[in-house]
């Protein structure tokens, strides 16, 4: 089974569980970027990120790589803002067909709302249910035994899938 991550990261964080989770599984990575790049700091990041995200915006986003027929699964991996996806991943499944592919996911937030973020990718993808998800708090910035073990599990979980 050919595994494509694609992601959003702003800081780091979603960047560096994403590696992380490619490289234990052997999956391929695209990492998505607006065109227009978010504030990455003070108020501005959190007024316009989460502005973004309440909104269900779809910014356009850079050029990228990617031919859905080359995977049977996608892993979606984003911060979690205002309790919802980051609008960089509404974008790209706007613009991609992803029909009867497999798809998990995991978030990465510094308190919560990861839940509720999951529940809005499922409406974004028209599912009822994901093959996995994984919540994982600020793993790059504040690494812990927790992250690992639950990076670990989610492996385990997608591998045991095939």
């Amino acid at each position: 089974m050919k595994t494509i991550i694609v992601y959003y990261s702003l800081e780091g964080n979603t960047d560096y569980a994403a590696g992380k989770i490619a490289g234990a599984i052997g999956a391929d990575t695209l990492r998505i970027r607006p065109k227009k790049a978010y504030p990455t700091g003070g108020f501005s990041k959190f007024f316009w990120g989460g502005k973004s995200a309440l909104m269900a915006e779809t910014p356009e986003l850079e050029p990228y790589d990617f031919d859905a027929a080359a995977y049977d699964r996608v892993i979606f991996g984003f911060p979690v803002w205002a309790n919802n996806i980051t609008p960089p991943i509404r974008t790209f499944i706007k613009e991609n067909n992803l029909a009867g592919k497999r798809i998990a996911a995991f978030a990465c937030q510094g308190k919560s709302g990861a839940g509720k973020a999951f529940d809005k990718l499922k409406k974004c993808l028209g599912v009822d249910e994901l093959e996995a998800e994984l919540v994982l708090i600020d793993p790059k910035a504040k690494p812990s035994e927790e992250n690992e073990r639950k990076i670990k599990d989610f492996c385990e979980k997608i591998s045991g899938g095939n």
